[in-house]
């Protein structure tokens, strides 16, 4: 009875809209769906739903997300809308949109039906994993009918159920007849188009919403009750495609010697654990009281092109100034060109591969290390602060599943100064990050500190007086660069005659050089970036060694005298001496760059390697075919190795920490 007269009265509504009817009814109808199974799932999740206290946050934000996806569903439709405009399509307009209706919807159902088994087995909504498993039916339908029969059971049954229920509820439009004219359909159609291209995009931000921008708490089970299954999966199937470049294409080899060349350096450090095979136990170089706070400053795009005593423009004064007092990294090489690389290298240790970083693939979204979650572990109060919205390229959504306990982004800047394209200016952003320097040192808590700038990106947007212009034009990079360069040395400025300088390690480093382009395979002179670490405890000193990305966050932890288990595979750079030659690794597109010293080797996909000599004087790239043969087969093996190594942990989910970290001081 209740649900005739539901059918009705929904039907009452829709049918005055004409074409658009089966549409109406299908959104009405989902949205109580998906209403009703985030309600369920939060009931019976309410305890780790209330130890967040964001109830509300979950719910509004759920339905946001329910818009997105309903907005999705209508989309084909509405793009043929013109088929519903003539009498001669009608009846075609009239069983495309019955059955997509019908069949969409129980889709829907199946997916949300789906749901409490899958989180009970893997603690979150349907995924990649979810996707990934039909690959392997055999093997899927066995442990299905063998750990989760109730389940499937119930699952087909309802999922019949609601398809008969989809057959009855949709029964009047096919009865229905033509009722608007041709002008009507036509003039509405683009208007409607615009609507629901804004619900699907549902941000006027640079980026639509995805499912980073909804991970508002630390609890990745509690973020995955935001979304609803069919949105969770559509992005899973859609970042697959990410991960399709896989680092076999540069060649094969055996998995024991993967590890054993990729390790060799570290062999008398590997704790032997099979399922971490990276996973070491590393002494730190300074012993010290109490571990040292740790402040990390990303800039944005700000590679030795800028930086005048390694080959580039005089517009980083302050980073000249400062490279005097702390240990200065003179040919340190970024692993690729975007910034979620740089993420992926300088918080995580990780290396690159020719696939998306790992900031954006499903399988690092939790369980996968960062020296935030070392440190989160031990004590540290662990925050990344932004002055754009933190959701772009995923960041949020990595940093809250690997060990970021908050996110400050541009919502949390009460009168920013300037705001630009990109979020408020660097000023804001420093002054913010000092302010929560001092709170956290109040506290008696160790902190760690992500403090991403934006400034220096395109358009090159920043406040009017701050600096004297190095172009006569003001929006330009290199204008951009010294305001981002004059912001950061007044930060500095502050923090060494705050309470906390003395007790904290600060990391100044470019996520990447700015439009890295070139000619040649790998435009090396473009990964070149400046490196510099400082702090009341770190002593001055140029570092000559050849290093890379993903050396630094290994050398942090040794600076600020913490010996810990970690998977990371960088070099301590404060253990090195000057006759050590070093090497790095850059990705760039399909091409993989592995440098030891001057020596160079780049793999290409089903080509043969390239081999050459970088001078770093001219910054040009020699090829050279004459090294022995026995040269270049230890440098392609060893560059083989090293791109092959993250892939596999990437895969077989073996980056992260077994247990809770200890350390001794």
């Amino acid at each position: 009875m209740f649900l005739t007269s539901f059918r009705k009265s929904v039907w009452l509504f829709c049918d005055k809209l004409g074409p658009y009817a089966p549409l109406m009814a299908m959104v009405i109808i989902s949205l109580a769906i998906l209403s009703l199974s985030r309600l369920s799932l939060v009931v019976w999740k309410w305890q780790r739903v209330s130890n967040t206290g964001v109830l509300s946050r979950i719910l509004l934000q759920g339905l946001r997300v329910d818009s997105i996806q309903l907005g999705l569903m209508c989309l084909i439709p509405v793009i043929l809308i013109p088929l519903a405009a003539f009498d001669w399509t009608w009846f075609f307009w009239q069983q495309l949109t019955y059955y997509w209706v019908v069949l969409a919807t129980v889709l829907l159902v199946f997916l949300e039906l789906a749901t409490p088994g899958f989180i009970t087995e893997y603690d979150v909504r349907p995924n990649r994993l979810f996707v990934e498993y039909l690959k392997y039916p055999n093997e899927v339908f066995s442990m299905l009918w063998r750990g989760f029969r109730i389940h499937v059971f119930i699952g087909i049954g309802f999922t019949a159920v609601a398809c008969w229920l989809m057959i009855q509820y949709m029964s009047p439009w096919q009865a229905s007849s033509k009722s608007w004219g041709i002008l009507p359909v036509l003039l509405s159609w683009p208007v409607v188009f615009v609507m629901l291209a804004l619900t699907i995009r549902s941000s006027t931000g640079h980026r639509p919403a995805n499912p980073s921008k909804f991970a508002i708490t630390t609890d990745s089970m509690v973020n995955s009750l935001i979304l609803n299954s069919s949105w969770s999966v559509i992005h899973a199937i859609y970042n697959l495609k990410h991960e399709n470049k896989s680092s076999e294409m540069y060649g094969k080899m055996p998995k024991e010697k993967v590890l054993q060349i990729s390790l060799q350096e570290h062999s008398s450090q590997l704790k032997q654990n099979q399922n971490f095979p990276t996973l070491r136990h590393v002494i730190s170089t300074q012993k010290r009281k109490k571990p040292l706070n740790l402040v990390i400053i990303l800039e944005e795009s700000l590679g030795a092109t800028f930086v005048e005593s390694l080959g580039g423009v005089p517009v980083t004064p302050e980073l000249e100034k400062l490279k005097h007092e702390g240990m200065w990294l003179k040919n340190l090489f970024a692993t690729g060109t975007r910034s979620v690389r740089g993420i992926e290298a300088v918080v995580s240790g990780f290396p690159p591969t020719p696939a998306q970083s790992v900031v954006k693939l499903s399988l690092a979204q939790r369980n996968f290390f960062t020296i935030a979650k070392l440190l989160s572990n031990e004590g540290y109060h662990t925050e990344f602060l932004y002055g754009g919205e933190s959701h772009f390229d995923n960041m949020n959504g990595f940093f809250m599943g690997n060990g970021f306990q908050s996110v400050v982004d541009q919502k949390d800047f009460k009168d920013p100064v300037f705001v630009g394209s990109w979020g408020v200016s660097d000023e804001d952003l420093f002054n913010k990050a000092h302010a929560q320097h001092l709170k956290h040192h109040q506290s008696g808590k160790p902190f760690f500190s992500l403090i991403f700038s934006s400034s220096n990106h395109a358009p090159f947007e920043f406040p009017d007086g701050r600096i004297e212009l190095h172009d006569e034009k003001k929006a330009t990079e290199q204008n951009a660069v010294k305001y981002a360069d004059y912001v950061m040395g007044d930060f500095i400025k502050h923090a060494k005659v705050s309470e906390y300088w003395e007790d904290t390690v600060f990391l100044i480093v470019a996520d990447h050089d700015i439009r890295v382009r070139g000619e040649t395979l790998v435009p090396i002179k473009n990964f070149h970036i400046p490196g510099l670490i400082l702090g009341g405890s770190v002593k001055a000193k140029t570092i000559n060694t050849v290093a890379s990305q993903i050396d630094l966050p290994v050398t942090l932890l040794s600076l600020m005298g913490l010996s810990v288990d970690h998977p990371m595979v960088g070099r301590d750079l404060s253990s090195l001496n000057d006759a050590d030659i070093g090497r790095s690794m850059m990705q760039f597109e399909q091409n993989y760059a592995w440098m030891e010293g001057n020596e160079v080797v780049i793999l290409r996909p089903q080509k043969a390697p390239v081999y050459g000599l970088y001078d770093a004087k001219t910054k040009t790239l020699n090829a050279k075919d004459d090294f022995t043969e026995e040269r270049k087969s230890a440098l392609h093996e060893a560059a083989l190795a090293n791109v092959l190594l993250p892939a596999m942990l990437y895969r077989e989910k073996q980056y992260d920490l077994p247990s809770r970290s200890s350390f001794s001081v």
